[in-house]
């Protein structure tokens, strides 16, 4: 997605969805967020953003 459309799609600098995940996964992301002072929102932005930063380093 270029920068342009996603600034047509999104005016602002955040959007809200919704995520299923394991209840598993749920409650090790509130332990690492409790742990290190943090929030769910912090801990899943910084998650992702790691993810797809590595993957993009991976594929050149």
């Amino acid at each position: 997605m270029d920068t342009e459309n996603f600034k047509d799609q999104c005016a602002d600098i955040t959007k809200e969805f919704t995520l299923h995940i394991p209840c598993i996964l749920a409650e090790r992301v509130e332990a690492y967020a409790s742990a290190n002072n943090s929030t769910i929102n912090s801990v899943v932005i910084e998650a992702l953003d790691s993810f797809f930063r590595e993957q993009k380093n991976l594929t050149g």
